[in-house]
């Protein structure tokens, strides 16, 4: 077995609380690697098509990748695979943290998770064997109490908690799973599936060592990026992922007032230089990772503790300046009851956005709250919907299907306010400023995602010299407002990188372009650690593979091409601010989607990978669904 990898699946039927170990065969794990390639393989190949998410024969697939548990910074990263309740097609959503080289560390790649249990039961995998425990004494309980209370319970330090929250036991479509109470697996809902299993937690305790099978050739690479890497100069550790609020705002697609504007008069209040400056009080990290990028915060006379972490970019955005909401404690706030809860809390803030607007519209009455009075920048109103939401109370049992399902019942008005593609809301980044998000989020096989490929302001720095994507062969600029054949091209071929940083388990915050680990010391690493002749163009070809495989799920489970769109709000213009006019010209968006189909081999006219396609990535077995 090569090194880095296991080579063992541990596969549990919840309903007879049965468990066996399947061998990965060499060729199996080079071709498939891990993550959400891995998952996806199981999902088409082991589920019949409409399968309902809940079904107890819908699998729930844990999957790490070569690198996790090993010393390399950003290493760590795993995925969790299903069927998506929000959107009824492919999900999948990532995280980093401890658990992944936990589970790497107790000697399996991946866990299979099928069936209901008759009650509520706690999965516990350790080196050589598993059990399933009692879990009713969790159930029902706050994330911090299961983790601390699971920790002491079983009395191994080394255990790390994977868990669904109270939002997924009350099947809110969008409910997360987190693990060591602040390492989220945040979008697709997949914390519902879990629950709808009656499994309440995961808990991974690794004992033993994942050692390279080229320990030199691991050791230089790794010593070249200690070489390269600053801390003490990078801004993503100073200040996490909310050092780019100044930036968007100055650049006008900071969202706000749902995506009315994208500009905020208060975004001085929520960057990451004043968390900085006010409520931080630690720099947490993952497995290994030396960027500590993570926040930690506390707000003492709100009750807001560093034990569930503190609001990422993505957080603040959605919780904030998208509701007009410029108080960070009330925002610190907000984002420690979503992790209570373990809620999404993209979709948890998108959603509240739409929830106003409908109420500014008279869409949503006095009545249908409750009482309450919705409005832009109230954080009490934030809060409040919150834990409606999380206990599907009131109101909060609308909005806890998401915008899409919520729309659709209060009508066609209603559809024209609801930001979201294929069901999940959409991210905290604006299409119409960074062109190429309108590719990324209309053909994401998870729904609207912004992380699909590294963003437009990226794109403008590219050169014939040497930089961080000239491996790629990305060597002319390319504008933010450019939505030529040339953007898609850049959009492309840089989805790539994202593709199978997310198959290796590699954090992009880690990786160029972003990070300081170049292609090639990762392509070196990765040599070292599984012992292949691995390159960058076989790299690229799973990442192509992956692509491909989500491409011929989603088309199964009809949500595929049909569904490749984006809401109504961005073809029509940005209400103010630098980028004031500035839409998504819809008749342009369909010529540019055509263009990418046929650049990732893809029939243009059906959007899907065509038969000599699916040959040149040596999954020809899939034709059967095209």
């Amino acid at each position: 077995m090569p090194g880095g990898f296991a080579g063992r699946l541990l596969r549990i039927d919840l309903t007879g609380g049965t468990g066996r170990v399947e061998r990965l065969e060499e060729g199996f794990l080079r071709r498939y690697l891990g993550g959400g390639l891995l998952g996806v393989y199981y999902l088409l190949r082991e589920t019949p098509p409409g399968l309902d998410p809940y079904d107890p024969r819908a699998p729930l697939i844990i999957a790490t990748s070569a690198m996790n548990g090993t010393a390399m910074s950003g290493a760590n990263r795993y995925s969790v695979v299903a069927k998506s309740p929000l959107t009824l097609a492919f999900g999948e959503s990532e995280a980093g943290g401890f658990w992944g080289p936990a589970l790497k560390q107790a000697g399996y790649d991946a866990i299979l998770i099928t069936g209901k249990a008759e009650r509520p039961v706690v999965l516990v995998v350790y080196e050589g064997g598993w059990e399933l425990r009692d879990g009713r004494q969790y159930w029902g309980r706050e994330a911090a109490e299961v983790d601390e209370r699971l920790k002491d319970d079983l009395a191994e330090p080394r255990a790390v908690v994977l868990q669904t929250g109270i939002a997924g036991e009350n099947r809110v479509r969008f409910a997360a799973l987190v693990n060591n109470c602040k390492h989220f697996h945040g979008r697709c809902g997949l914390g519902a599936v879990m629950a709808s299993k009656n499994l309440k937690a995961v808990v991974a305790v690794g004992k033993g060592r994942v050692v390279p099978a080229e320990p030199e050739l691991a050791r230089r690479a790794q010593r070249h990026f200690n070489s390269v890497y600053d801390r003490r100069s990078d801004t993503m550790h100073l200040y996490g992922t909310a050092r780019g609020v100044k930036n968007l705002q100055r650049d006008g697609i900071l969202p706000t007032y749902n995506f009315r504007t994208g500009v905020f008069d208060q975004f001085e209040n929520i960057t990451g230089q004043r968390m900085a400056e006010t409520i931080l009080t630690r720099r947490g990290t993952c497995y290994a990772c030396a960027v500590a990028c993570k926040r930690e915060v506390a707000v003492p006379e709100l009750g807001v503790v560093p034990k569930y972490g503190g609001p990422e970019y993505e957080s603040i955005a959605a919780l904030g300046s998208l509701n007009a909401v410029g108080d960070l404690k009330k925002i610190a706030l907000a984002n420690q009851l979503c992790a209570k809860y373990v809620l999404d809390s993209i979709s948890t803030g998108a959603v509240i956005a739409f929830a106003i607007e409908a109420y500014e519209r008279g869409l949503l009455t006095e009545a249908d709250t409750d009482g309450l009075k919705l409005r832009f920048g109230d954080p009490d109103v934030v809060v409040r919907l919150i834990e409606l939401i999380a206990h599907r109370r009131g109101i909060g049992a609308l909005l806890a299907d998401g915008v899409a399902r919520a729309a659709k019942r209060l009508g066609p008005a209603a559809e024209r306010i609801a930001l979201h593609v294929r069901g999940q809301e959409l991210p905290m980044h604006e299409p119409r400023g960074k062109k190429s998000l309108a590719l990324a989020y209309a053909t994401s096989p998870t729904g609207a995602d912004h992380m699909e490929a590294p963003h437009d302001p990226l794109f403008e720095g590219f050169f014939p010299g040497k930089h961080a994507l000239a491996p790629l062969g990305l060597i002319e600029p390319v504008a933010m407002l450019d939505f030529s054949p040339r953007k898609v091209k850049a959009f492309a071929y840089a989805q790539k990188l994202w593709s199978f940083y997310n198959i290796i388990g590699m954090c992009c915050f880690v990786g160029v372009p972003i990070g300081s680990l170049d292609l090639h010391t990762m392509e070196d690493y990765l040599r070292g650690v599984t012992g292949w002749d691995i390159s960058l163009w076989e790299l690229c070809k799973a990442a192509e593979r992956s692509s491909a495989l989500f491409r011929i799920y989603n088309h199964r489970e009809g949500r595929g091409t049909a569904c490749d769109d984006l809401p109504p709000r961005m073809f029509e213009p940005i209400e103010s601010g630098p980028l004031k006019g500035e839409r998504i010209d819809p008749v342009l968006f369909r010529e540019r989607l055509r263009d990418y189909y046929a650049i990732m081999g893809w029939d243009p006219a059906t959007g899907l990978p065509t038969r000599a396609t699916l040959n040149d990535l040596d999954i020809d077995w899939a034709a059967q669904w095209l």
